[in-house]
């Protein structure tokens, strides 16, 4: 189970040609709705006005070296440790669901596109890689979903009380369990079970991938941007927030 590659078995009933076409619109929807979502909230526009008047403030302009140093910073602690989550089980939760979700997807498109057919041999650390990568995903997800979400631990909101803010969280483990109940159910050889499995799976992909304008979806590219133009103005003293302290630095 955990060293085939589950999308080269769909030959079965759907042609490679399928897989490869749904991946490349979930990409163009992704794109879309990230580009909706700074049109409608304005991002674009505030961040070049936002940058305009930083720059009137600045009191230094910074060398290539120093913008690469803050630029090298902010992946490191946005995006690669999860620093700016203050809650250490928030930040390990979000760091589960990232590493998995990059493994999942990378796997997902090598195996559509570069092995779409059993008779092209998948090595066997990418179906294993992608396996990881859906756990991951359910062991971080499913933590933050149960006991880490604000309206719940806060707010004292029942579990399954959902809002808008949670149309993401649902979508990616409607997506990820499917995903893995269709790959036992594949490996038990049942077809019809394994069709309506792929069927919930491709669902839940689909409004995962189609709802990104309402969803926070495309918080995972804001976030590093917004932390960058805060060290940057910081480092031209152009901030007119409060400098971070090494405390802050630290969380």
């Amino acid at each position: 189970m955990f060293t085939s590659n589950p999308f080269a078995e769909l030959t079965a009933f759907l042609p490679p040609i399928a897989m490869q076409a749904y991946t490349v619109l979930m990409v163009v929807a992704v794109v879309a709705g990230t580009i909706l979502d700074m049109l409608h909230k304005s991002s674009a526009k505030f961040f070049a006005l936002n940058s305009k008047k930083s720059k009137a403030r600045a009191k230094r302009t910074l060398r290539g070296a120093e913008t690469v140093s803050l630029a090298a910073r902010t992946i490191a602690k946005e995006v690669v440790t999860s620093g700016e989550f203050c809650s250490q089980q928030r930040r390990i939760s979000h760091l589960f669901m990232f590493y998995g979700f990059f493994a999942y997807i990378t796997t997902t498109v090598v195996m559509i596109f570069a092995y779409p057919t059993p008779e092209m041999a998948t090595p066997i650390f990418i179906p294993m890689l992608w396996h990881i990568g859906v756990l991951m995903i359910m062991l971080g997800g499913y933590w933050f979903f149960f006991l880490l979400r604000a309206n719940v631990v806060h707010d004292g909101q029942p579990v399954f009380r959902l809002v808008e803010a949670d149309l993401f969280i649902v979508t990616l483990l409607g997506s990820v369990t499917f995903a893995l109940i269709w790959r036992i159910v594949e490996t038990g050889g049942n077809v019809t079970m394994s069709k309506i499995a792929f069927g919930l799976y491709i669902l839940f992909t689909t409004v995962l991938f189609g709802t990104v304008r309402w969803s926070k979806f495309a918080h995972m590219f804001f976030k590093p941007v917004v932390a960058f133009q805060r060290r940057v103005e910081e480092a031209e003293g152009s901030s007119a927030l409060p400098s971070s302290t090494p405390h802050q630095e630290a969380r």
